[in-house]
């Protein structure tokens, strides 16, 4: 009883310095390797959306690896974006 309290109350505690410390890095650092993966989709599969920049020999080498990827990066690149999408309206440690 005890010890199951002490495991929690020591995993409140971790939480919350993970939140104060690392949360933030973290979220930022998924943000980034979402906007990765976008740009290296577009310049390799870029011809489903009108974007020709490789030519189609290579983007067809590259297909078995990002077909998985390609439904969910179309929905992404054609979704209607809002003017607080932008990242100078994210509050940043805020």
């Amino acid at each position: 009883m005890l010890t199951e309290r002490l495991a929690r109350v020591r995993a409140a505690i971790a939480g919350f310095v993970y939140g104060l410390t690392g949360y933030e890095f973290a979220r930022h650092a998924l943000e980034m390797r979402h906007e990765m993966e976008t740009v290296f989709m577009v310049v390799t599969m870029g011809d489903l959306v009108g974007v020709p920049v490789l030519p189609p020999i290579y983007s067809l080498r590259l297909l078995p690896y990002v077909v998985p990827e390609v439904a969910t990066w179309k929905r992404h690149v054609a979704r209607p974006r809002e003017f607080w999408d932008k990242d100078e309206y994210d509050l940043h440690g805020l």
